[in-house]
């Protein structure tokens, strides 16, 4: 019943990296964003939508829709979101403070280090974290090319146009989430201008992690509308910062962000040669006391092979491989059947 591989029958061949888009549907540009009334919530303090805001591909009414990604405000002292509450003390406990320190323990595992970009250390920050469902192993890097809208010049609309700096200066640091690179000015991983430091001389856009799907935006980059508002102390709060960014974002209707994994593959070359597999297991082929049940079929048997299945040396079934058809076998007849696994 079992035929143990040979050398040579089994062949490894070299790793591919498989790229495809990040959003669902395999779209390779996200230009139009929805949110739910019912997660995006800010009816109290402590609603889930005044921590974060899921952004969705189609209209929530629509049961195929799915998040792609959330944007979150944090802000190192509290500033920018509701108190949870007016109590003596609870100043500035709220979700932007969560925010903030939900981050800097995922990356750098140290609840008082702060977020630094360039040589300028921000108290608040944007955060766009990629569903974990969207993208493989990894974000592939210079990939990212997100624009956000900015004021408006006349009748013109300017924009923001973002994007990891891996093609011009690869990467900049590593981290708990895993290695790290600049969000800057620019497209296709390659900076516009000279320099990664393009916010007030001393700091870039932010922060792209790709292991971990997280980029996290330098709060003091931004200007204008897209400027977080940091009002602070009381319940009452309406400041949505991490709304207004997806405003800007969703206004541009310009993400793409495409997501890699690497496929490792085996060849399996199942050989069935004259004098082996002519003869079933299955009930109908024999009677009661274990004989051939048709005559015709003692002679010269006739099978068809439809399923190779591969085991280990316990005779463990790991892997099953179907064939696009029958294959028949006889005592005439040798088979060769590869079998490509890929994991």
């Amino acid at each position: 019943m079992y035929t143990q591989f040979i050398n040579g029958d089994i062949v490894d061949v070299e790793k591919q990296e498989l790229v495809t888009s990040t959003w669902s549907d395999n779209t390779n540009n996200l230009q139009t964003a929805h949110t739910s009334s019912t997660q995006a919530d800010f009816s109290s303090p402590t609603s889930s939508g005044q921590f974060f805001i899921e952004v969705y591909n189609k209209d929530t009414s629509d049961t195929t829709a799915e998040v792609q990604y959330a944007v979150a405000f944090g802000h190192n002292s509290g500033s920018g979101s509701p108190d949870f509450t007016n109590d003596t003390g609870s100043f500035g406990i709220n979700s932007s403070r969560v925010i903030y320190n939900q981050y800097r323990q995922l990356v750098f595992n140290d609840e008082t280090k702060g977020f630094t970009f360039g040589t300028h250390s921000p108290d608040s920050i944007y955060v766009i974290n990629v569903n974990r469902a969207r993208y493989k192993q990894k974000l592939t890097l210079g990939t990212l090319n997100l624009q956000i809208s900015g004021a408006t010049e006349g009748s013109t609309q300017t924009f923001i146009q973002l994007t990891d700096d891996s093609v011009t200066n690869g990467q900049f640091d590593d981290s708990n989430l895993g290695p790290v690179y600049r969000v800057v000015s620019g497209s296709n991983g390659q900076v516009s201008g000279s320099t990664v430091n393009q916010v007030g001389g001393s700091s870039s856009f932010g922060l792209f992690y790709p292991e971990s799907g997280v980029i996290v935006l330098n709060g003091d980059a931004f200007s204008g509308s897209l400027a977080p508002t940091l009002n602070s102390g009381e319940t009452s709060n309406s400041d949505r910062n991490h709304q207004t960014l997806f405003n800007h974002i969703s206004g541009a209707g310009h993400f793409i962000l495409d997501t890699t994994e690497e496929i490792s593959s085996k060849f399996y070359f199942v050989r069935a040669r004259n004098n082996e597999y002519n003869y079933s297991n299955n009930e109908s082929f024999k009677d009661a006391n274990n004989n051939v049940r048709f005559t015709s079929m003692q002679a010269n048997p006739k099978v068809f092979i439809t399923t190779v299945g591969l085991y280990n040396s316990a005779q463990e079934l790991l892997a099953i491989a179907k064939l696009s058809q029958p294959v028949a076998k006889d005592f005439t007849k040798e088979a060769l059947i590869r079998v490509k696994l890929d994991y």
